[in-house]
């Protein structure tokens, strides 16, 4: 088989791969503070608390498992099953839980287990991009980086919708338990059918080194990603409570986020499109603002107001297609272009992403429990006052301060 062929067989199932992770991933940021607070019963102060004592696993764990990945290439596979096999574990347990008897220990545990688990198989298939690509060239690495980041967007939206579609066939709390089994379907599905992955030669590189990343501009763009990571994580982590407790719209939150998410997917070519004429720069520096003027508009939004914040979703959307596509290929090919190994870099911009996710929760769930906001129940004026600071004032100041960073990069590295 030709290598355009193979890489035309292969190319699918990255966004496979990417359809399991996604799918992961968006329950453990969306769904989890929901179901963590309405049907186990932990406060929203403990529960931030516990999501970024887990990330500080992940500021050792991350980069040993990228580490690992680069040290044993021909243990991909291996790697690949052991990623499935814990998110197939891992998601019936959780949704499981007894509602009002669950313990922090057994969640914690419950939990670390989905989060390496998901990082194992992040790392993984980003620090690959370089062997999974017909070649090490931009066009190719932005080509692949399509594949994936089409593929996230798929298991967002199924994950997004598939809870309330379960709910709808008279499945229990949420449909929650319901959404675990079809997880660990998915996830040993798309280990059987992506084997031929994992099986591809490692291209080699050399091992990155802290003064290699800067050499190659990655560490500007780890702090690029922290920072720019944050608006996101903190809308993703209160989307459901600004949704049914704010807007009282919760009829209509599996179909706002699905919105959301749709309107992403639209993104992703359309930027990628804008980068080849006009460089990642150029073309963040378009997409950001377009972030920055939802967030306002979400904050004025009053109760009720579906069509307004649908609009919101759609402008949102658009601009989160951009950040998910541009600023991972730049990263990868910043790394692949000065010869350095991808896996362990990548288990470093793994934990910048969940490192975000994790300051969020420990900085606005404390915030609103702070302010005597509770999910689910009726609220007063400051306690949904706060939950719009959160929700749209906060991230709009997070991203005009990406948005300064971007504009900063150097204008030599805009294009792909």
């Amino acid at each position: 088989m030709s290598a355009a062929a193979d890489t035309q067989v292969l190319y699918p199932r990255v966004s496979l791969f990417a359809v399991m992770l996604a799918a992961a991933g968006l329950p453990l940021y969306i769904h989890l503070p929901r179901f963590a607070s309405v049907e186990l019963g932990i406060g929203l102060a403990t529960l931030g608390t516990l999501l970024l004592v887990l990330r500080l696993v992940d500021l050792v764990q991350d980069p040993l498992l990228g580490w690992m990945i680069d040290r044993w290439p021909r243990a991909q596979g291996l790697f690949a099953a052991l990623a499935a096999l814990g998110l197939a574990l891992g998601f019936p347990l959780l949704f499981t839980l007894p509602s009002d008897a669950t313990s922090i220990v057994t969640l914690s545990l419950i939990l670390v287990l989905l989060f390496s688990s998901y990082s194992l198989g992040m790392i993984l298939l980003y620090g690959r991009s370089a062997t999974l690509a017909r070649t090490t060239e931009r066009a190719d690495l932005i080509t692949l980086a399509a594949f994936r980041e089409g593929g996230m967007l798929v298991g967002v939206i199924l994950a997004a919708s598939l809870p309330a579609i379960l709910l709808g066939f008279g499945a229990t709390r949420g449909g929650y338990p319901a959404f675990g089994l079809v997880m660990a379907g998915l996830a040993l599905l798309t280990a059987t059918l992506t084997r031929p992955l994992w099986r591809r030669p490692v291209r080699p590189a050399a091992r990155p080194s802290w003064r290699g990343l800067r050499r190659a501009g990655a560490v500007q763009l780890l702090v690029l990603g922290l920072l720019n990571s944050l608006p996101v994580a903190i809308t993703s982590t209160l989307f459901l409570f600004f949704v049914e407790d704010h807007l009282q719209l919760a009829g209509l939150s599996g179909p706002l986020l699905i919105l959301f998410f749709l309107s992403a997917a639209l993104g992703v070519p359309l930027w990628t499109r804008i980068s080849r004429h006009w460089g990642v720069r150029r073309t963040l520096l378009w997409a950001m603002p377009l972030a920055i003027a939802s967030f306002v508009g979400a904050a004025s939004l009053p109760t009720g107001a579906g069509a307004g914040f649908a609009v919101i979703c759609i402008a949102s959307g658009l601009a989160l297609g951009a950040d998910m596509v541009l600023l991972p290929a730049l990263f990868s090919i910043r790394l692949t272009q000065s010869g350095l190994q991808a896996s362990l870099a990548f288990g470093l911009w793994s934990f910048v992403g969940k490192l975000g996710l994790a300051l969020a929760a420990f900085a606005v769930l404390p915030l609103l429990a702070l302010y005597g906001f509770s999910p689910g129940q009726p609220n007063d004026a400051p306690a949904l006052w706060a939950l719009t600071l959160a929700y749209g004032l906060i991230p709009c100041i997070l991203k005009l301060a990406a948005w300064t960073m971007v504009w900063a990069l150097p204008k030599e590295t805009a294009s792909l």
